[in-house]
């Protein structure tokens, strides 16, 4: 209710809001009828009751599932229905008197696999076939978030399905195809700075994942880190799925320098506090600096402070040309000058020369 008042308060119109979370309060839902909030999702007969009881003008998008199958991860069905259980939801909206005005499916970020996307136009496709026999009018795809912060996830992603949709959901067909690329714009907005506030030196063995044979020198010394960040604040995100960027090391070092098998740890000595199982970085020291790109996405929420944790300071970057142009346009700046720091544009900045200008 708050994220949709808050999207309404930014002068938003009701008919361009969904509300997509697939376990709605009815509290929620009232709202949204009363808001005139209509559109939004279903994956089972008990919500699209809960729907036709508090919102009897819903438009609903039936939110499908999709399978991830892939060789160290399982079938993902939390959410979303079947194909099957398609024609039984149809049946009892019809009984309801509500309308389905298209299909919704959400592939993870953490999903590497990209015949996922295939596997799920071709599923939504079926359900519009499905839906003709019914007499819905469906005219709305969305095919979700799960784009990380990165470009060429993007555009893998972008060549898979691009080809499928056209063939699918062509122009004519007069299907709006729709994303929320919110995660993708978020993450790629932020990088992390963290320093290392422990290390000591931990038998090989006890990094390697299971399965891994040992393939090292015994002589060569192994590095655990613990930094002063982890999944109980910025890296909350990696309590449920994959670590979507690498750690960078700041300080400048010699391309022959050695690298060492390293493992990195958060500050809380939880044994869930881990951010990298393995990894290989040269040796640091006390006081070292490490980098994560592509960090803002379910990072910058309210964080716990349980022991002495300390919420990261955010330092807002602006070329001067994008300043310019905001002021030129008529945007005010609605940002306090603390902590911020204007890059001239011409100049392309390492991952050193960003964190020491925001140092």
């Amino acid at each position: 209710q708050s994220e949709m008042a808050l999207v309404q308060d930014l002068g938003i119109s009701p008919e361009n809001i969904i509300c997509t979370n697939p376990c709605k309060q009815a509290s929620q839902i009232k709202y949204a009828a009363k808001a005139g909030i209509n559109i939004m999702t279903c994956d089972s007969d008990t919500e699209l009751k809960k729907i036709a009881r508090n919102h009897p003008n819903a438009k609903l998008l039936l939110h499908i599932a999709t399978e991830d199958i892939t060789a160290d991860e399982e079938v993902n069905m939390k959410f979303g229905t079947t194909l099957k259980n398609c024609r039984h939801l149809m049946e009892c909206a019809k009984e309801l008197g509500v309308q389905i005005v298209g299909v919704k499916f959400h592939v993870s970020g953490s999903c590497k696999e990209l015949q996922t996307y295939i596997h799920a136009i071709s599923d939504a496709r079926c359900v519009f076939d499905m839906a003709e026999e019914f007499g819905f009018k469906m005219n709305m795809l969305d095919i979700g978030g799960g784009f990380t912060g990165s470009e060429l996830q993007l555009e893998e992603v972008n060549h898979v399905i691009r080809p499928l949709l056209d063939v699918y959901f062509p122009k004519e067909s007069g299907v709006n195809v729709i994303a929320e690329p919110g995660c993708y714009y978020v993450s790629s907005a932020f990088t992390l700075a963290v320093n290392v506030i422990a290390k000591k030196s931990v038998e090989y063995d006890k990094l390697l994942p299971s399965g891994v044979e040992q393939t090292r020198n015994d002589d060569e010394p192994v590095f655990t880190y613990y930094i002063n960040d982890g999944v109980y604040g910025s890296f909350a995100s990696k309590l449920s799925e994959k670590l979507n960027t690498v750690p960078e090391v700041h300080k400048k070092y010699k391309e022959d320098e050695p690298l060492f098998a390293s493992s990195l740890w958060g500050p809380s000595c939880d044994e869930l506090d881990q951010i990298v199982e393995n990894c290989l970085l040269p040796e640091l020291s006390i006081g070292d600096w490490l980098i994560f790109d592509n960090m803002g996405s379910g990072t910058l929420g309210e964080q716990s402070t349980f022991n002495d944790y300390q919420r990261p300071l955010i330092y807002y970057m602006m070329s001067f040309s994008d300043w310019d142009e905001m002021q030129d346009a008529g945007i005010a700046a609605d940002t306090s000058m603390k902590n911020f720091f204007f890059v001239p544009s011409c100049i392309q900045l390492s991952p050193e020369d960003r964190f020491s200008t925001a140092a």
